[in-house]
């Protein structure tokens, strides 16, 4: 039985291999994002806290479901399809936001106004997921992911249940999933807890971004693939080398919230969503203002070195144009993907989303792609 197994596990991944091959055949590009995934690992493998203490198991496992995954998403038409009418299916139902948008705001403000178009998605995303939460749904779903990835990759219930818990909810509200056990987790459990954090697209979030136009299932696809990444890279940045207590422990139970019927629930969660709204709205007032400052001040530093259009986002073109085509980006389309990078990392994610809306608004409209010397829009790819 055991040669058996061998010889299935060889079979598969000989298969794959030469699937691989063939299909890069045709694909040549795709080597060079392949190129560019070993490069991240081996690049996070030589900053591990600990070398030998890597669990190349979770490693692999989590590599691995996230490339099968993506395999079932992109390449598949079942998966396509799949995923391509769930997106359909939450764009439909977020659409419903504008019954409660309209009456409150009024049709001129939620049709011209970007706050009033975006901003109640995440306050009737908040109210729904809270309903699920009550009625014991999410829990059902993220204890059932939190079970297959703990199984494949070898974790501890506690971070895989928290990282699961990141695909839907944000990274303030997926630990609460875990909260009675934090005292009791290990820096590399908690180290995975945030690495799923800042991995996933929280649910409510994710429907403002579906409404500035971005593909829905794209974004499905990617929070979902994130999850085993984020644990098998936080196991690869800092491998566990503590006594876990919860190391095969089946039974980690998941805390209902403590509304007393659905009303409540629902009441509750759109109340709660308000500091989030407001602390978006802020931070884009705030980061889209400093980065108007920041280009002026390099605008004015630059002619009086004698280069023009100095800008953080052409300073990000250059120092992140190697990741972005590392990534899989054409090499044209390298300078613009590094600057959303650079504006997700060192400013605000909701200010590259809205500026990756313009891009694709562009190329839907037909504009050209060059003005001049700037790229108005960039490939599907």
């Amino acid at each position: 039985w055991g040669f058996l197994c061998r010889f299935l596990w060889v079979a598969l991944l000989a298969g794959l291999i030469v699937w691989l091959v063939l299909d890069t055949g045709r694909n040549p590009e795709q080597l060079i994002s392949l190129g560019g995934f070993f490069f991240l690992v081996l690049f996070l493998f030589a900053f591990s806290k600990h070398h030998r203490a890597v669990s190349w198991r979770a490693v692999f496992w989590g590599l691995g479901l996230e490339f099968l995954l993506g395999l079932f998403v992109l390449r598949t038409t079942p998966g396509m399809q799949a995923f391509r009418w769930l997106g359909d299916q939450i764009q439909y139902f977020l659409s419903y936001t504008t019954a409660g948008s309209s009456f409150v705001f009024g049709n001129t403000l939620i049709e011209e106004v970007f706050a009033f178009q975006t901003l109640p998605i995440i306050v009737f995303f908040s109210c729904v997921m809270s309903i699920l939460y009550y009625l014991g749904a999410m829990q059902w779903l993220i204890l059932k992911i939190s079970w297959l990835l703990q199984v494949s990759m070898g974790t501890t219930p506690t971070e895989t249940l928290s990282v699961a818990g990141n695909i839907f909810v944000g990274q303030t509200e997926a630990p609460l999933l875990v909260r009675p056990y934090l005292a009791d987790m290990t820096l590399s459990e908690i180290h995975a807890v945030m690495t799923g954090g800042f991995s996933t697209i929280a649910g409510s979030v994710m429907g403002a971004y579906i409404s500035f136009g971005i593909d829905a299932a794209s974004l499905i696809a990617a929070s979902v693939m994130a999850a085993p990444c984020a644990l098998a890279m936080a196991k690869l940045v800092y491998p566990e080398v503590e006594e876990s207590k919860f190391k095969g422990k089946a039974n980690i139970r998941l805390s209902k919230g403590e509304e007393q019927n659905i009303l409540e629930a629902a009441s509750n969660g759109a109340a709660t969503s308000v500091p989030l709204v407001a602390n978006i709205a802020a931070n884009l007032i705030a980061f889209l203002a400093v980065l108007e400052f920041i280009n002026a001040a390099l605008r004015w530093f630059g002619e009086m070195v004698d280069i023009e259009g100095l800008t953080f986002q052409v300073i990000c073109s250059y120092v992140l144009m190697p990741v972005a085509f590392l990534m899989g980006a054409d090499w044209a389309d390298s300078p613009v993907v590094a600057e959303l990078l650079g504006i997700k990392i060192f400013l605000n994610e909701f200010v590259a989303y809205q500026q990756l809306a313009a891009y694709k608004k562009n190329r839907l409209m037909g504009l050209e792609e060059w003005d001049g010397n700037r790229k108005q829009w960039i490939s599907v790819r």
